[in-house]
């Protein structure tokens, strides 16, 4: 995988578990689950953070995911 596929990864992974978070901490449980997956989103991100040269800047984020996804959807 690529660092870009990494970084996607890792933002769809936490973007997801937001909703999780907020269920639990709303129904009083404690988020076990929902901290294991931001953990395994932080991991990929900063795993294509360190693996990419020079690593990403904000204004790049769209351009990354852009070159992800179009392969899949064409």
């Amino acid at each position: 995988m690529t660092p870009d596929m990494y970084l996607v990864l890792g933002i769809l992974i936490a973007a997801f578990s937001i909703p999780s978070i907020l269920s639990a901490v709303s129904d009083g449980r404690a988020p076990r689950a929902s901290a294991i997956t931001i953990l395994i989103a932080g991991g990929l991100i900063l795993l294509a953070i360190q693996t990419q040269p020079g690593g990403y800047t904000l204004q790049e984020i769209p351009d990354v995911f852009v070159r992800v996804i179009a392969p899949f959807v064409s």
